[in-house]
């Protein structure tokens, strides 16, 4: 019993609470055999969450509670969300909406024990009406049931996959580091004479701005007849110090999902004052003002089609960018495009893994987007919008690009095993531990173990989130407000990391300069790594390895 009511104050709420976010009617019902039935007040939790004030009938649960337990509780009641009605239809009727709401719905169960989808849309539409905001207890209150049930066992049975994936990663993650820390104790590297490459170089450099149109791709993802491409090109400038450096090697940098090109504004001004050309671009069928449009009720969720159309945006760029360096006074002579690198992050970093050579796994889509597959790895639900497009093999590689950046990339099933295995380019593939979006363990660490190419890199940043290495928008908006509990500590010193391993990387690997080698060390990381966001470097990692660390329970 005890531990029952550990998984109710703890588990069961609270992953019920922050998935919807909300709750509902005038009770809250659970079954849990051989205890029997359970119930609890709506009111009992607004007021708690209002003055936390725990009245008789939660005060049954309280007293097994821990005082943090509570204190997280009361926390989860108590989030608001500004969202218009306008932008929660969109998502829940959106294709990965209605799948994540039916999954929630074999939870949470409207009073007659049928599945919550339709009663948790409309409770949460109905709830983004409110002046206060979108709130746990208002969606309890919208709820289209006298009571909520709650399937107790299949919500138990989640919390427990939860925590073994939990404690599976949080073994693996350990494991790594330690195993980062042996290699730094045999380790001959001086560091001691090494430059910072985490302080700006020597470069200063002009934004030349573009739209590249492609009429080639008349597509309804875009609502627009030309596909434009819209393109920053952080372009360095020479003086008589830097003049031999001429032309300068292209870095291309694509974003991620509903966001844009000022996400890493940071890293391509970084980039920038090392000598490196950096042209970020927009990929308008998923970019922020997609999403925006989207939301507003403006334009149809984004299209499988982005899995193509995105490694094509940056076939088009390179090839607008080539004619341009004829015409273009100001980029005549200034781009080497015989050294090509890409970085990416989430969906970008699916793009510049299929321009570097990874390709679509038709196969493995078919056998992990079941319906009836449960997995909690949330980044399945993206990938598998894919299994939509025309099963064929889609020459996505481009042979110009010479190295590649993948920042929580997904990977699992859009790739799989035979997809990654046949890059030969050197990659760098970088993870937060914490990132629930592309978690590490499926999305990076093992697919890090499938590279074939020997200079391959694994750069782990503990306690970072899916969102530590994305800057914010010089607006100050975002089309989808972010928690600061998932934005994790503070972010500056995860963009030194990324700013001094990227430049390292890249005139290693793409200049083949070896004296850069040693900041791609695993001692060089630990030199540098500062609590919270601790970083590891890792070289080497093998199917056999990661099982080991895993406890066999992968």
């Amino acid at each position: 019993m005890k531990n029952f009511l550990k998984y109710l104050s703890l588990g069961l709420l609270s992953t019920f609470l922050t998935a919807t976010p909300g709750l509902s009617a005038e009770r809250i019902s659970f079954f849990y055999p051989p205890f029997g039935e359970f119930s609890l007040p709506v009111d009992s939790l607004a007021n708690f969450a209002k003055d936390g004030k725990i009245d008789p009938d939660l005060q049954f649960y309280a007293q097994r509670a821990t005082p943090e337990q509570l204190a997280q509780l009361r926390e989860f009641l108590q989030q608001r969300f500004n969202v218009t009605p306008t932008l929660v239809s969109q998502v829940t009727y959106s294709p990965i909406g209605e799948q994540v709401l039916q999954r929630l719905g074999e939870i949470v169960q409207t009073d007659s024990r049928r599945n919550g989808f339709y009663a948790l849309r409309s409770a949460l539409i109905l709830s983004a009406t409110n002046p206060e905001g979108l709130s746990l207890v208002n969606i309890l209150r919208n709820f289209p049931s006298t009571n909520v049930r709650l399937n107790f066992s299949e919500g138990l049975r989640i919390v427990d996959d939860l925590s073994q994936l939990t404690r599976t990663r949080d073994r693996v993650v350990a494991s790594l580091q330690q195993e980062a820390i042996a290699q730094t104790l045999v380790s001959q590297e001086n560091l001691s004479q090494l430059p910072d490459l985490r302080s700006p170089g020597k470069f200063r450099w002009q934004i030349a701005t573009f739209t590249l149109n492609d009429p080639q791709r008349n597509s309804a993802s875009t609502d627009l007849s030309v596909r434009r491409l819209p393109v920053d090109l952080y372009l360095p400038q020479t003086t008589t110090d830097t003049q031999e450096q001429q032309p300068f090697p292209l870095i291309v940098i694509s974003h991620g999902i509903a966001s844009d090109r000022y996400s890493f504004i940071y890293l391509a001004e970084h980039l920038a004052s090392y000598g490196f050309a950096v042209a970020v671009l927009e990929h308008p069928g998923s970019n922020a003002k997609r999403f925006e449009r989207y939301f507003a009720g403006l334009a149809g969720p984004p299209e499988p089609r982005e899995f193509i159309d995105r490694p094509l945006d940056i076939k088009v760029l390179l090839d607008e960018l080539q004619r341009l360096e004829q015409s273009d006074p100001r980029l005549q002579g200034k781009l080497n495009f015989q050294q090509i690198g890409a970085i990416g992050q989430s969906f970008g970093g699916y793009t510049v893994l299929s321009l570097a050579g990874a390709k679509i796994n038709f196969d493995q889509l078919n056998e992990d987007c079941d319906p009836d597959n449960s997995s909690l790895n949330v980044s399945l639900l993206l990938q598998c919008e894919a299994n939509q497009l025309i099963p064929q093999d889609y020459q996505l590689q481009d042979s110009r690009i010479k190295a590649v950046i993948a920042i929580n990339p997904i990977t699992s099933s859009i790739f799989g095993e035979p997809g990654i295995s046949q890059i030969q380019l050197p990659v760098m593939l970088v993870a937060g531990s914490q990132d629930i979006f592309a978690p590490p363990v499926p999305e990076q660490i093992r697919p890090f173990t499938w590279l074939s190419n020997p200079n391959k890199y694994l750069a782990l940043i503990d306690n970072a989130t899916h969102f530590t290495l994305i800057e914010d928008s010089p607006s100050g908006s975002n089309v989808l407000p972010v928690p600061s509990g998932l934005l994790g500590p503070d972010r500056t010193a995860a963009y030194s990391y990324l700013n001094a391993l990227s430049v390292a990387f890249l005139q290693t690997h793409l200049l083949n300069r070896p004296e850069y080698r040693s900041y791609l060390h695993p001692s060089y990381a630990q030199s540098i790594s500062k609590p919270p966001l601790n970083l590891s470097i890792l070289q080497s990692l093998n199917a056999e390895q990661l099982t080991q660390f895993a406890g066999n329970r992968e």
